[in-house]
């Protein structure tokens, strides 16, 4: 009887296994050799047959294909949700009575009554109280404008909140602490799906036109994420390796940013510096193609109507002066400041949310939230605006046919100079107001951001840094620029700043202030420059980007080491081992394993004498992800290891399609199963599914070599032996716990629940 009809999984694959649970981390290795195999069973079918060989070109090229259809995608969607924000902004103050859909500006382009002076002014467009009392100007018609933009705002709001808490409430947040956890391995089900992808969509546009201090550049990572994960679905070779799959989401990501700020370079670089963990050179090709393609698809929506990807595009006309990179350091040190107060500001918040009864209510802390911002922002005109359009305003420069209030400076009646190089000039009354304007502003953006990211809201979080940045350094930059104009005489401008000569650009300031505040918060550098650079086309301004880049790093992780994503990635306790984090204590492998001294014994299935019945009772009594395979319980030599998941699958898959599998038959984990008596029951093979070569160290191993091995390999756990016996196993968790421990933190605390 026995090993003649032995149901030998070799031949037949049972489904499923190999696959993994929600909220369990992948195994990189295993992953990685199964494509090996996939990759040697087509090379060699490709030989056979010319329809193989085609079958196995085309294999080859659907990393492309995938690459290009979330480029298609995410830039598409991408172009809407830009149309959108505008129209809805712009639906807050008033509607086209030409054309309803169209926004403000749009508006205004299609009317033959426009004038350059008041190009925002045109009959189509009416504010709400000229709509309905017939008046613009006076007290009720202010009040009445006033009162129905904090409704639309309220009301955009509790659409965006509600739609996130009832359809997919993976959907709120920026998205990136949890993309950064995915790429590292773990698994999340349901956090990149279609159900995301729409109602992440939807309310993005909801909460960025509700007027919050929020973004869209985050969530747009997430989204280009999602659509990755949708279209890796469409090939098994990405659909059936977790590894594979993680490898599009990494290029995702830079397109991702490739359409959030018009910067396809910055994009790759971001994905690389800060959100893959595993990020071989075909995926970085791949990243540079996806966001090719992202950047085209939106520069042919042309969301801006400018024939720019980017809001922001701006032309300076001077150089930068050595002595002016004094200031710009300020800024980077200013950057790093803040950078640290909103990190722990924002962390301690949500903390309070997470542990209070604050947590119970998001819809009612949506709407406080909104109903607060809406009130304070409309009175400023720089706050009452959206932050795109604020930033926008901010690092332009002072031409000669600008109206802005930040360009009302005095001037000279005989000035004969090209319009593009207009010398400094002393500020007017208007300058003078914007400025205290801008300082509310400042003020204003710094508290409400602590208190906005984080909400069950998509929220970004990149364009209300770059705001509060460009404020303080467009008020430095005005500062300077007045200093120089004044003082010209002194030791520091006589150099370079003659009487009547265009010698500082404020925007320029605000552009240095953006980024390092951006760095600040993020603690991103290379790919932030570039970024700031592609963003604006301020090519030669790389010098002050860097050194403000760089000086905002190096204060923020004076206080603490920790950006924004990493720190909510501790908030929430998932697995992530840090590539940034250093380990230097001296400990071992023995003081880290599990079982303890004082704990039981290793549970451990033998190769030969286990039944079906211990097999199940194990499971069922045990929650652990896996089982050490030994020769006996007396050698405890280490044959193998087996997944939790996988047995169970096996051993169901058997009763199911075998008969004579009973709890009392024998499970095998060798090669060659002895023949059993005829009256014994039928014996089950399961050597297929074991791991024969799982990842050991021995217990006198250093932790600082096998949290290398757990951080460059993605490991899910690694067996401690000693002489080939076995003593003991060290997960993921353990590691975190115990370098949690070395931090002094409670290490309970960091575990994802």
């Amino acid at each position: 009887n026995g090993s003649g009809n032995l149901m030998d999984f070799l031949d037949e694959p049972i489904p499923d296994v190999g696959t993994y649970e929600d909220f369990h981390t992948i195994d990189w290795l295993r992953e990685k050799s199964r494509d090996t195999d996939r990759h040697r069973k087509i090379a060699n079918k490709s030989k056979e047959s010319i329809w193989e060989f085609i079958k196995g070109l085309l294999d080859a090229w659907s990393g492309w294909v995938v690459m290009l259809l979330i480029g298609l995608l995410a830039g598409t969607l991408a172009g809407v949700i830009d149309l959108a924000v505008d129209w809805m902004t712009d639906l807050k103050e008033g509607v086209c009575l030409s054309a309803f859909w169209y926004s403000h500006e749009q508006c205004c382009w299609t009317s033959n009554e426009t004038t350059f002076d008041d190009r925002d002014k045109c009959p189509q467009w009416q504010k709400w109280s000229e709509l309905m009392v017939g008046r613009s100007e006076g007290a009720s018609a202010y009040v009445l404008n006033y009162f129905l933009y904090v409704t639309w705002a309220l009301t955009f709001a509790f659409l965006a909140v509600s739609l996130v808490r009832v359809f997919a409430p993976y959907a709120c947040g920026s998205g990136i602490p949890e993309i950064k956890t995915i790429l590292s391995g773990f698994i999340i089900r349901g956090y990149l799906g279609k159900w995301t992808l729409l109602i992440k969509t939807v309310t993005l546009v909801l909460a960025v036109s509700s007027g919050l201090s929020l973004g869209k550049e985050g969530p747009l990572v997430h989204v280009a994420c999602c659509c990755g994960n949708l279209f890796s679905g469409l090939f098994s070779k990405y659909s059936k390796n977790e590894a594979k799959r993680r490898e599009v989401l990494s290029a995702a990501a830079a397109a991702g940013v490739s359409v959030a700020f018009g910067a396809p370079i910055g994009g790759v670089l971001f994905s690389l510096e800060e959100v893959s963990y595993y990020f071989p050179l075909k995926t970085l090709w791949r990243s540079f193609f996806a966001a090719l393609v992202a950047a085209f698809t939106l520069r042919s929506i042309n969301p801006f109507g400018n024939s720019r990807l980017v809001l922001f595009y701006v032309e300076y006309h001077t150089p930068w002066y050595m002595a002016e990179l004094f200031p710009f350091i300020l800024l980077g040190v200013f950057g790093g400041l803040w950078g640290t107060l909103f990190v722990r500001g924002n962390i301690a918040w949500c903390h309070r949310r997470k542990t209070t009864l604050l947590g119970k209510y998001p819809v009612l802390e949506v709407i406080a939230v909104t109903a607060i911002t809406a009130i304070i922002a409309f009175p400023n005109p720089y706050t009452r605006r959206s932050t795109s359009e604020l930033i926008s305003e901010l690092f332009n420069d002072c031409g000669a046919l600008e109206s802005s209030q930040l360009c009302d400076y005095i001037n000279d009646s005989n000035m004969t100079r090209p319009i593009d190089d207009i010398p400094d000039r002393p500020a007017g009354p208007g300058v003078y107001a914007a400025l205290w304007q801008l300082a509310l502003a400042l003020i204003f953006k710094i508290v409400i951001t602590i208190f906005t990211f984080g909400m069950k809201i998509p929220s970004g979080l990149f364009i209300p840094s770059m705001a509060v940045g460009a404020i303080a350094g467009r008020i430095v930059g005005i500062g300077v620029e007045q200093m120089a104009y004044h003082h010209h005489d002194w030791i520091i401008f006589k150099n370079w700043c003659r009487p009547g000569a265009d010698c500082v650009t404020p925007g320029l300031y605000a552009m240095v202030g953006a980024a390092a505040c951006l760095g600040g918060v993020t603690r991103m550098t290379v790919s932030l420059v570039v970024i700031m650079f592609e963003l604006t086309g301020g090519l030669e301004y790389i010098v002050p980007l860097m050194a403000a880049a760089v000086t905002s790093k190096w204060v923020a992780d004076a206080f603490g080491k920790e950006g924004i994503y990493e720190s909510h990635i501790h908030l929430n306790g998932y697995p992530f081992l840090d590539v940034k984090d250093e380990f230097t204590h001296r400990t071992l492998a023995t003081d880290v394993m599990r079982p303890r001294r004082s704990e039981p014994p290793l549970v451990v299935l033998t190769q030969d004498s286990t039944t079906v019945e211990d097999v199940e009772t194990l499971i069922k009594d045990t929650d652990y992800n896996g089982f050490p395979v030994v020769v006996s319980k007396e050698s405890e030599r280490l044959i193998g290891f087996v997944q939790r998941r996988d047995l169970l699958l096996a051993i169901k898959n058997a009763r199911q399609k075998q008969d004579g599998v009973v709890s009392s038959s024998v499970v095998y984990f060798i090669e060659d199963v002895p023949q059993s008596p005829a009256s014994s029951p039928q014996s089950l093979k399961l050597r297929c599914i074991l791991n024969l070569c799982p990842f050991t160290v021995t217990d006198h191993t250093p932790m600082e070599t096998v949290v290398d091995i757990f951080r460059k390999l993605g490991l899910r756990q690694c067996l401690v032996t000693r002489s080939g016996r076995l003593l003991g196993i060290i997960t993921k968790k353990d590691v975190l716990r115990h370098m949690a421990q070395m931090a002094n933190q409670d290490p309970e605390s960091i575990m994802f629940n």
